[in-house]
């Protein structure tokens, strides 16, 4: 298993369960570190029951948005109440076949040497590398440019101009925070009108998973037709209603409707400007498409992650052209039995709890493929190990 976050946990535990023998290989000094390393006002956009990971429910203390900190600490005692081998500290080089004859399928290369194993789940997640777009002249920006991954708190903006690049959950998000902690002035380049939600409308998951047998045409109508009826007209402030509805949308690019944080207000009160996409940097200012100039003192790039996976399994034929798996949850690659992908693809109906019927359709599927040929157990060094 590579990667302890919720999608490599939930797999362990129901692999453990199962009887594999099962650890987790963790790049770094705990466990559930990118979502420790998000901003500190985020919190889940799922209720705690859609949150929740197989064998164990999100403490009701945590309320009804879970806080980061309340769902890190959530992660951690999942380790200890399935009694996960997690080994911090062991990043995962690159996976490559192992010699016809060894005994294994695989051999995971990490700086203490190769670990040979019978099954490998890549759970490095879709959110591993920072997607900072080249945009033209970027180098010469005199004023601070960083991608929302290193945004911890409004504090240090206060008095100043910011561009939010990106109209996603996490930009809205930031802007809207932003605009309330005493931030000089606020704007938010768009590219594509979002679709947005109230936060109260969470529940979209359920909805999303009762609709999902019906027409596509017909979800976006009534998506659309929800949104017009639950959010306010922000035409006249410069985002204008979306033309394509949320499922297609996600079908398309794997994004989820912005859940209202305040952002509707703030755009609506001028507190957040919507402008258009960023095209350019020249020095300390910023073009934009419409052929605007402006001279922000800081650039927050919300623009996404990708998974980065070209590194660790790029040799082996196993992901597309854009470096996303070719084969997720239990299917796998013909060229690559027993080598499975969790937390890649974005639904609707709530990426964690994705992570449980993948983590059940993987030890499902590797039931079914060690019931031909028993697995042998990963043989890792002591570095960095912890058994909670």
């Amino acid at each position: 298993m590579i990667g302890a976050g919720p999608h490599g946990l939930a797999a362990a535990a129901l692999l453990r369960r199962s009887g594999a023998p099962t650890v987790i290989l963790e790049r770094s000094d705990r466990v559930g570190a990118t979502w420790a390393q998000r901003y500190d006002h985020l919190s889940l956009h799922t209720t705690p029951g859609a949150s929740k990971l197989p064998g164990l429910p999100v403490p009701r203390r945590a309320g009804p948005w879970v806080s980061r900190d309340d769902y890190v600490r959530y992660l951690e005692r999942y380790v200890a109440h399935h009694r996960l081998d997690v080994r911090v500290t062991t990043p995962v080089q690159r996976i490559e076949r192992a010699d016809p004859g060894s005994g294994a399928h695989w051999l995971v290369h990490t700086p203490d040497g190769p670990v040979p194993a019978g099954a490998v789940v890549v759970a490095t997640g879709r959110c591993h590398t920072p997607n900072l777009p080249q945009w033209p002249g970027r180098s010469t920006f005199t004023g601070t440019l960083l991608h929302s991954a290193h945004y911890r708190s409004p504090a240090r903006y206060r008095g100043q101009h910011v561009l939010v690049v990106g109209a996603g959950n996490s930009g809205t998000e930031i802007a809207s925070v932003l605009a309330g902690a005493g931030a000089k002035r606020i704007r938010i380049a768009v590219r594509t009108p979002p679709n947005i939600l109230p936060r109260s409308s969470a529940r979209w998951h359920a909805v999303g998973r009762m609709t999902e047998v019906l027409p596509l045409a017909w979800r976006d109508r009534t998506s659309l037709l929800t949104q017009r009826f639950a959010v306010s007209d922000l035409t006249s402030r410069g985002l204008p209603r979306p033309r394509t509805g949320l499922y297609t949308r996600n079908i398309r690019e794997g994004v989820n409707p912005v859940l209202d944080h305040g952002f509707v207000d703030a755009v609506r009160s001028g507190r957040v400007e919507p402008v258009a996409a960023v095209q350019a940097f020249e020095g300390p200012d910023v073009l934009l498409a419409d052929g605007t100039r402006l001279r922000p003192d800081t650039v927050i790039a919300a623009t996404g992650y990708r998974p980065n996976l070209h590194g660790l399994v790029g040799a082996l034929g196993v992901l597309d052209e854009a470096g996303q798996p070719l084969a997720v949850g239990a299917q796998t690659h013909p060229e690559a039995s027993r080598l499975y992908f969790a937390g890649y693809t974005n639904p609707l109906t709530g990426v964690l709890r994705q992570a449980g019927i993948e983590a059940r359709a993987i030890a499902h599927a590797l039931r079914r493929e060690t019931a031909r040929a028993p697995l042998p157990a990963p043989r890792v060094g002591d570095r960095g190990a912890s058994d909670r």
